[in-house]
């Protein structure tokens, strides 16, 4: 009987995880690491501010989970070096930013 009940709880737990997978993360802060990690790159793929980058149509990214994936994709690529919670931050900005993901 217990571990159904330690499976349950584990269960609600993280049920809010799964409706913002960035958690709490600041976006404010998310910008920052964004601008300094990743807009030369976008700039040099899509020229301008390198913001087509987000809202270039086709764009495969359709969920907030999406998002978090292909910033530590980037970050990994990049070699950024952020933590998980860095991540966060940046998906929680790009969402705020461009993508408005509701799910």
């Amino acid at each position: 009987m217990k571990p159904i009940i330690v499976l349950l709880a584990s269960a609600l737990i993280t049920l809010p995880a799964l409706a913002e997978p960035w958690g709490n993360a600041d976006p404010k802060v998310g910008k920052e690491h964004h601008d300094k990690a990743c807009v030369a790159c976008h700039v040099r793929l899509y020229g301008g501010d390198g913001s087509k980058m987000y809202t270039r149509d086709g764009r495969l990214l359709m969920t907030k989970l999406d998002v978090l994936q292909r910033v530590a994709t980037c970050n990994s690529q990049v070699k950024a070096g952020w933590f998980p919670d860095e991540e966060a931050e940046v998906a929680a900005y790009l969402n705020q930013q461009y993508y408005h993901f509701k799910e």
